[in-house]
């Protein structure tokens, strides 16, 4: 199982974080590892001083493929959640003043939160899902796939120029702007819509 991420997929968190706005999708992996399994607490990494939460919509892949055409993308995927993509944002820009690989920062273990899976069939449009998270019960994120730089379908097909996609990768699309810090004793708590889908301590 791979874990597929997109970078800076919305321009108002590319702006907040002083980047550029991209003219491709910026895409980095995590390893099956960085995946938090149910019932799982989340401790507060010892390596960090600041820990930030980024609330993303994640896609669940249920066919394999490779070179995929963007229209025909929507096949090979059949759920969706909310999770939080964890970084180490003092390690990350460490690393990108030195123009080093983010690793370090992104992908250690239990950083990739994923919650209860939503058919998309089960959606009134897959292109306008509003999704929010809140700490200790006040709003800090909300954002809609339809202000993505780049839709569902064309980063499916986009990841699948250079990767195989296989049943049960996962892809996060990507998180607006309002990423922000976490520290031990925070609940977080992430929505699609009006439904909560996770909710963690962080311990």
């Amino acid at each position: 199982m791979k874990i597929f991420c997109v970078g800076r997929n919305y321009a108002d968190h590319a702006k907040e974080l002083k980047n550029e706005i991209p003219d491709e999708p910026v895409i980095f992996m995590k390893p099956k590892s960085a995946l938090l399994q149910p019932h799982t607490p989340f401790y507060y990494p010892e390596f960090t001083n600041e820990l930030h939460y980024e609330c993303e919509l994640v896609l669940r892949i249920a066919k394999n493929g490779k070179y995929i055409q963007e229209k025909f993308a929507n096949k090979y995927y059949d759920a969706v959640s909310v999770g939080i993509d964890f970084t180490a944002r003092d390690i990350q820009t460490e690393l990108k003043q030195k123009g080093l690989p983010w690793e370090k920062a992104k992908a250690w273990d239990n950083s990739a939160v994923v919650g209860k899976w939503i058919p998309i069939t089960g959606l009134k449009n897959k292109n306008a899902v509003n999704f929010a998270l809140y700490k200790n019960k006040e709003l800090v994120q909300q954002g809609n796939s339809e202000d993505m730089l780049f839709s569902f379908d064309y980063i499916v097909s986009y990841i699948s120029n250079f990767f195989s996609i296989n049943i049960g990768d996962l892809i996060f699309t990507g998180t607006p702007a309002g990423v922000g810090e976490a520290v031990v004793g925070d609940e977080l708590e992430g929505f699609m819509d009006d439904q909560s889908l996770f909710a963690l301590e962080v311990k």
